[in-house]
């Protein structure tokens, strides 16, 4: 009789991990909504923009159960499988200076971005 050993207990690394700014503002943009239930930051990818795909980012109360969850601090973060792809390796920041404030993706698994900096391929 032969045996085999499975890990059945892989770790998925989160896609997309937050810098300490980025932490910060969406913890207060989330206490400045006030909702009655948990809110989670959700990043996505859609297809469209100049380059061929769009960042997505808004407030979820809804979590799928094949959704990639990790928590930042207090912040919770959701990204769908396809996107979780797309996403893996990118960091999330967020400056507030004087050319203006706003969150900026980082992603290593773009190979050109738009000029707008909101589309990537």
């Amino acid at each position: 009789m032969t045996t085999t050993n499975v890990n059945l207990s892989t770790k998925v690394t989160a896609p997309i991990t937050l810098t300490g700014a980025a932490v910060a503002k969406v913890a207060e943009l989330i206490a400045a909504a006030g909702a009655d239930e948990p809110l989670a930051l959700r990043v996505a990818v859609k297809s469209g923009g100049c380059s061929g795909f769009n960042y997505d980012m808004y407030f979820d109360s809804e979590i799928a159960d094949d959704d990639v969850t990790s928590e930042f601090d207090d912040v919770k973060v959701v990204v769908d499988p396809s996107s979780a792809e797309l996403l893996s390796g990118s960091s999330l920041d967020y400056s507030d200076g004087l050319q203006g404030a706003g969150f900026h993706i980082t992603n290593p698994n773009a190979t050109r971005t738009c000029g707008c900096g909101n589309s990537f391929s």
